[in-house]
């Protein structure tokens, strides 16, 4: 990155010379040229003098400074505005160190990193991140840049030191006659409030891109290439809040839907990015759970229904194999008491036979 500002911070009696960088970047955001719709030229600006009309080359333009409810403009030259007292134009003066709480984010203005200007200035460049950032404060001094000067705040981030230049608390416009008069608000509607803000949890930043300026690039390109652009849906009819409390009823229910379809999705593909801090949210869903124990229920119906088949089969089967098997017994019974008669009449005859032998003998 290109410094845009060299200078110094004092600390105390401690000097660290360090060079600013600019820490956004604007570039990015959709930006518009102005044309001549009858041609498509692009239209110019030119510097003109308000009294001969005539245009007025860079080399000649200066400064001139118009006291608040006046007309005269008094030229004001480069060479004045550098003799004055200035003691901040090279130095950024620490007043106090306070903490980052009792700055209104209102006073915040434009964002620079600040790294150190040679090998000297590393250790004491190291030494107040470090004290920034254990003690929890930041610091607050006063420093000119391009010309102005303004208040400014330093804090520690990501290992270096960022400046806030801070807006003058003359220039914050007082909020008198924007805020509504007294509202009345039930507990309800406040506990549903803040059941709403647990439910969608915190930001993700990775989340976060510029849906305008996306849509803009697709509309110059599918003019380069001759293609129609694509008309956006027309957004439907938007619906009058009249119940306030049911509109808060609705709106925690869709989040916490919305929370269920991102852990489903994150079962299902590793490359869905997690929302992070959903620890309140998720003390909140268990208020939820006994809507979903019906399926549970039916499922274990169901397990218990199929459980039972096989019961009543393998009693059926285990009735059927007793009484086959007394059957089998019976038979057998039967089939030795058949056996035993056939052997008993066998020995019978073979008695009568003996007998017939015998008398045969003794009549001979």
């Amino acid at each position: 990155m290109r410094s845009i500002w060299n200078g110094s911070i004092s600390f105390g009696l401690v000097t660290i010379p360090v060079k600013t960088y600019s820490a956004t970047d604007r570039t990015s955001s959709v930006s518009f040229v102005r044309i001549h719709e009858k041609d498509g030229a692009q239209i110019q600006y030119r510097k003109i003098c308000e009294l001969d009309g005539e245009e007025v080359p860079n080399e000649e333009v200066g400064k001139g400074y118009q006291p608040p409810g006046d007309d005269i403009i008094v030229p004001v030259s480069d060479d004045e505005l550098s003799r004055l007292p200035m003691p901040t134009s090279k130095t950024l003066t620490i007043l106090s160190f306070v903490d980052p709480g009792e700055i209104d984010p209102l006073q915040l203005d434009k964002a620079y990193y600040l790294g150190p200007n040679g090998a000297a200035a590393t250790k004491p460049y190291a030494l107040l991140r470090e004290a920034l950032e254990h003690h929890r404060k930041v610091a607050i001094g006063k420093v000119a840049m391009r010309g102005r000067e303004s208040l400014a705040m330093l804090r520690a981030y990501e290992g270096a030191i960022v400046m806030h230049a801070l807006l003058w608390p003359d220039q914050i416009r007082p909020a008198a006659g924007v805020a509504p008069e007294a509202v009345q608000i039930r507990e309800n509607e406040l506990s549903l409030a803040e059941t709403l803000m647990d439910s969608l949890g915190e930001l993700d930043p990775a989340e976060l891109h510029d849906e305008y300026r996306e849509a803009v690039e697709e509309l110059v390109a599918a003019k380069l290439e001759g293609e129609e652009p694509v008309a956006p849906a027309a957004p439907g009819p938007s619906a009058r809040v009249i119940d306030l409390t049911a509109a808060l009823e609705k709106s925690v229910r869709a989040a916490r839907e919305g929370r269920t379809d991102v852990a489903e999705g994150e079962a299902e593909s590793a490359s869905v990015t997690p929302i992070r801090g959903r620890r309140t949210a998720e003390k909140a869903a268990p208020k939820k759970a006994p809507a979903k124990k019906a399926p549970e229920k039916k499922a274990a119906a169901k397990k218990s229904t199929a459980k039972s088949a096989p019961e009543k089969s393998t009693a059926k089967k285990s009735t059927a194999a007793k009484t086959g098997a007394a059957k089998s017994t019976t038979a057998k019974r039967a089939a030795a008491k058949s056996t035993a008669g056939k052997s008993a009449a066998k020995k019978s005859a073979a008695q009568k036979s003996t007998a017939k032998r015998g008398a045969a003998r003794k009549s001979g």
